[in-house]
C-alpha cells in the first residue's frame, strides 16, 4: 500500500505598514480566489486527506480583514475604491494606481476569459499610449467598472457556482452600480470572513491535519548561523555581517509565537511545521524538538545532500525518498518532499487537460510503488496552495476536482495526514547521520543569500538588529513599545523579503518588495526611537528583470 501525503502550504507576508495600512492586497485575493476553492474541494470529497500548513502572518491578516469588513474602518486602498461612492473625484496618482493594480492578473486565464474585461484593458492600452494625463480623461463609470472587474476576476471557481451575484455581474458585463459594488463586497467579506472556520471545521472532523510554520515565515537557518548557507554551498560569498544577533532565540521566539496563533485560530497546537522554504538545519531541528514538534517537512535536495555527505550510496531514488527520518539521537521525524511530484502540479500540468495530468500523476504514483523497497512507502508532496492556480484554467477547478476524486477512490493508495502516519508507523523512521542544512529550492540557500543585493539586505538586518539589542537592554521602551518593537522586528525578519531581492526577478515585484522591506526597517528604527540610516533610502535592486504577466507574485511550486 503506497501512503501519499498531500501538504498544501498558505503563506503571505505581513503587507502591512507601520499605521497598519497594506501595501499590496495578496491576502484577501487569495483568501477569495484560492483558498476558498481549496476548502471546496476538501470540502466536496469526503475521502479526501490532506495536510493545510497555514503561516501566521496569513491567519492574522485574515483576522485583520475580517475587522476591516465589520467595522468599515478599510485600510486597504483596493478595497476602499471598490465601495468609493464618487471614482470619479480621484486625483491623478490615485487614479494610476487604480489602474496599475487592476490589471494585475495573469491574462490567459483572468482577463482574457471575460471579452467585458479584456475591452477595459484594450481602451486604457489606447488612454496608456497618450502618457500618464490620459488617465484623467476615464470616466467614473469605467474605474468603476474596472474595480468590480478585477475584483470579479479574483473570484474563486466555487463561487461563481455557488453565488448567484458574481454570475450576475459576470452576464450584465459593465455600468456597475454602487450598489452592486457595495453587494460584491460584503460576499467578499463573508467569503474572507468564513474561511478560517471552514478549514477548523474540516480539522475537527478529521480530514485534514493543519500545520504551521515559525511565526513571520523567517529563514530560520540563516537566523541561526549565517554561515549553514556553505554547507551546500561551500564557496558561496556571505554577507559582511559575521552572524545575526541572538539568531537561535529569534527562531525560538517565531516558533512560541506560531504555536500560540495556531492554538488560537485552531484550538490546538500544530503537531509538526513545515520550515520556512522547507528550511532546516541540525541547529533548528534541536529547537523544533525542544519545542515538542513531533515532525517537520523539507525538500528533497536537503536528503539528497546530508545522505552524500557521509558518501552513503542510498539506492534507487524511490527507495530513499520513500520514507521518513530522523536525526541520530533526536525523536523529531522529518518528511522530505518529492520534488518531481510537486513540481508537476505547481509547474507543469497547467498547460495540461485535467484528465490527462490526473491519468500521469497517478501513473507516476504508481510506478513509485513499484519502486520502493519499504514494506509500506510514503510519499510527500509539498507545495504552494495559492499561486498555482491563476496559470490554469478555472483556478485549477477541474484539475482538483478530478485529482481529488481519483486519489480518494484509487484502490492501491492511502490518503493520510504526517501524524497519522507516524501513528500507524512509530518505527518506520530511518536514521540520518548527519543534515546538511538546506531547503526546498536546490537544497540550498542561493535563493535568499549569496548574491549582491540579498547580502546588502542581511547586512541591514543584522545592524537594526544590533540596535534593536542595544535599544531593549537599555529599558528605555516601555511595555507597549517593546511589544510594537518586538512585532516589528518578526516582520522584518521573514524570508519573503530576501527571496525577490536580485535581478532576476520580475522588475516591478523586485521593487515592490524591495521599498516594503526597507520601509519596514525604517519602522523599527522609529519604534526604537533610533534614526534610521540613510542608507535605507537606497534601493537594493537595479529593478529586476522583465515583469510577467503584469507583476503578480509568482512562485508556483511552494514557499
Amino acid at each position: 500500500m503506497l501512503h501519499l501525503i498531500l501538504c498544501w502550504h498558505f503563506h503571505q507576508p505581513d503587507y502591512r505598514d507601520e499605521r497598519g495600512e497594506y501595501f499590496l492586497p495578496w491576502v484577501y485575493l487569495h483568501a477569495l480566489k484560492d483558498y476558498s476553492d481549496m476548502a471546496a474541494h476538501l470540502e466536496a470529497v469526503p475521502g479526501m486527506r490532506a495536510v493545510v500548513n497555514f503561516v501566521p502572518t496569513l491567519l492574522e491578516q485574515l483576522d485583520d480583514y475580517g475587522d476591516q469588513f465589520q467595522t468599515g474602518r478599510l485600510r486597504d486602498p483596493l478595497l476602499s475604491w471598490l465601495i468609493e461612492p464618487r471614482l470619479e473625484a480621484l486625483h491623478r496618482e490615485e487614479r494610476l494606481a487604480l489602474l496599475q493594480d487592476c490589471f494585475r492578473v495573469h491574462v490567459p486565464t483572468m482577463l482574457d476569459p471575460f471579452p467585458a474585461y479584456a475591452r477595459l484593458h484594450a481602451l486604457w492600452k489606447m488612454v496608456e499610449a497618450s502618457g500618464g494625463a490620459g488617465a484623467e480623461y476615464l470616466s467614473g463609470q469605467f474605474l468603476a467598472d474596472l474595480v468590480t472587474w478585477y475584483h470579479l476576476a479574483w473570484t474563486g471557481e466555487s463561487l461563481r457556482r455557488e453565488q448567484p451575484l458574481i454570475l450576475q455581474l459576470i452576464e450584465k458585463g459593465g455600468g456597475f452600480t454602487l450598489d452592486e459594488r457595495q453587494a460584491l463586497f460584503r460576499l467578499i467579506g463573508a467569503v474572507v470572513g468564513g474561511l478560517i472556520p471552514r478549514y477548523r471545521a474540516l480539522a475537527d472532523a478529521g480530514r485534514i491535519e493543519l500545520s504551521a510554520t515559525p511565526h513571520s515565515h523567517p529563514m530560520a537557518p540563516l537566523l541561526v548561523d549565517l554561515a549553514a548557507a556553505r554547507q551546500a554551498q561551500p564557496g558561496l560569498t556571505l554577507p559582511r555581517a559575521h552572524r545575526y544577533p541572538g539568531g537561535a532565540l529569534r527562531v525560538a521566539t517565531h516558533v512560541q509565537a506560531a504555536q500560540a496563533c495556531h492554538q488560537a485560530h485552531f484550538g490546538r497546537q500544530a503537531a509538526g511545521f513545515w520550515p520556512a522554504e522547507g528550511g532546516v538545519s541540525a541547529l533548528v531541528l534541536d529547537l523544533l524538538e525542544h519545542a515538542g514538534l513531533a515532525w517537520y517537512a523539507s525538500g528533497e535536495g536537503v536528503l539528497r545532500h546530508s545522505l552524500a555527505a557521509k558518501g552513503y550510496d542510498p539506492g534507487p531514488r524511490a527507495d530513499w525518498l520513500s520514507q521518513p527520518y530522523r536525526l541520530d539521537g533526536q525523536s523529531l521525524v522529518g518528511f522530505f518532499r518529492d520534488d518531481h511530484l510537486s513540481d508537476l502540479i505547481g509547474f507543469e500540468y497547467k498547460n495540461w487537460h485535467s484528465g490527462e495530468a490526473v491519468r500521469h500523476f497517478l501513473h507516476a504514483l504508481e510506478e513509485s510503488h513499484r519502486a520502493a523497497a519499504e514494506t509500506d512507502p510514503v510519499v510527500t508532496v509539498v507545495l504552494d496552495g495559492e499561486n498555482a492556480w491563476e496559470f490554469y484554467p478555472y483556478n485549477g477547478w477541474y484539475f482538483l476536482s478530478e485529482l481529488y476524486q481519483a486519489l480518494a477512490s484509487h484502490p492501491r493508495l492511502r490518503l493520510t495526514t504526517f501524524s497519522d502516519y507516524l501513528a500507524g508507523h512509530p518505527n518506520a523512521a530511518g536514521v540520518l547521520p548527519t543534515l546538511v542544512a538546506g531547503s526546498w529550492v536546490y537544497g540550498d540557500f542561493s535563493t535568499w543569500i549569496g548574491e549582491p543585493a540579498k547580502n546588502r539586505a542581511w547586512d541591514l538586518l543584522c545592524a537594526a538588529k544590533a540596535e534593536y539589542d542595544r535599544v531593549t537592554a537599555a529599558g528605555t521602551l516601555d511595555a507597549a513599545a517593546a511589544a510594537a518593537a518586538e512585532a516589528q522586528l518578526k516582520s522584518c525578519e521573514s524570508s519573503d523579503w530576501f527571496w525577490w531581492f536580485g535581478d532576476h526577478n520580475p522588475g516591478d515585484s523586485v521593487q515592490a518588495f524591495d521599498r516594503i522591506y526597507r520601509a519596514k526597517l525604517r519602522t523599527l528604527y522609529g519604534l526604537l526611537g533610533v534614526l534610521a540610516p540613510a542608507e535605507l533610502d537606497v534601493p537594493l535592486s537595479r529593478g529586476g528583470g522583465d515583469a510577467e504577466a503584469g507583476g503578480v507574485m509568482r512562485r508556483g511550486g511552494t514557499g
